[in-house]
């Protein structure tokens, strides 16, 4: 759907459109198994599955961020566990036929990388002020190394923004330009039709039935990586 609004390009696009389909879905999914949605004392299995994934995020936020009081936890937790189920769901989402994968767009992944490293930069100011630059320079280096060290650690603190957006692209876009590659290879052997080439199209099917798998445990470990590496530089 173009949008213009003079020479800012706001068009509603695939990747719109699918991140407001994972958020309706997962809002929804939450809404309807909490209490005031219908929730039940003795849990059903969709749940059961929100109160898992809770759970498990909220076990990772109490193991990852140590040294913290449990209310300065909880305060990180929302934002956490959002960040995690809509990772979850879009990764998941790409894997259905005909559906748009958003986590393949490097522009979404570096966008949410580097909103969320700008906001634990912030949080890190808000407690620490300006004794925050002590992070940069290691404890009992020697004065003259001291420029290049300081140098060294803000490079390398800077690119961890790039490098949260660069991973979980780089991963969501190879498996599926594998799969995709391998599929298309398949299906023009088995419309060849000679037996041969019907029989040897089996090979590549099968890799592609295992690539599948394994693209699914990609989604989901990509999420995971997401999210423990937040917990990380927030700690």
């Amino acid at each position: 759907i173009p949008m213009n609004i003079g020479n800012f390009y706001f068009s509603f696009t695939n990747p719109s459109l699918f991140m407001l389909l994972t958020l309706s879905f997962f809002l929804l999914l939450i809404h309807f198994v909490t209490k005031k949605g219908g929730g039940n004392l003795v849990p059903n299995a969709w749940q059961s599955l929100v109160e898992l994934l809770y759970d498990f995020v909220l076990n990772l936020v109490k193991e990852q961020i140590g040294g913290l009081s449990g209310n300065v936890k909880q305060m990180f937790f929302p934002c956490i566990l959002v960040t995690f189920l809509f990772l979850l769901f879009c990764n998941l989402q790409g894997m259905i036929p005909y559906s748009f994968t958003v986590t393949s767009h490097f522009l979404i992944t570096l966008a949410l990388s580097f909103s969320i490293f700008i906001g634990i930069t912030i949080v890190a100011f808000q407690r620490h002020g300006l004794h925050f630059f002590s992070f940069f320079l290691p404890a009992g280096v020697p004065l003259p190394l001291a420029p290049f060290l300081v140098l060294l650690e803000l490079i390398s603190y800077c690119f961890r923004g790039l490098s949260l957006g660069i991973r979980l692209f780089a991963n969501m876009m190879a498996g599926h330009s594998l799969v995709k590659i391998l599929s298309g290879f398949a299906w023009t052997m088995l419309c060849m039709n000679e037996i041969l080439y019907f029989i040897g199209a089996l090979g590549p099917l099968f890799i592609v039935l295992a690539l599948t798998g394994l693209e699914l445990g990609v989604a989901i470990l990509q999420a995971y990586v997401f999210t423990i590496l937040i917990c990380i530089y927030l700690n």
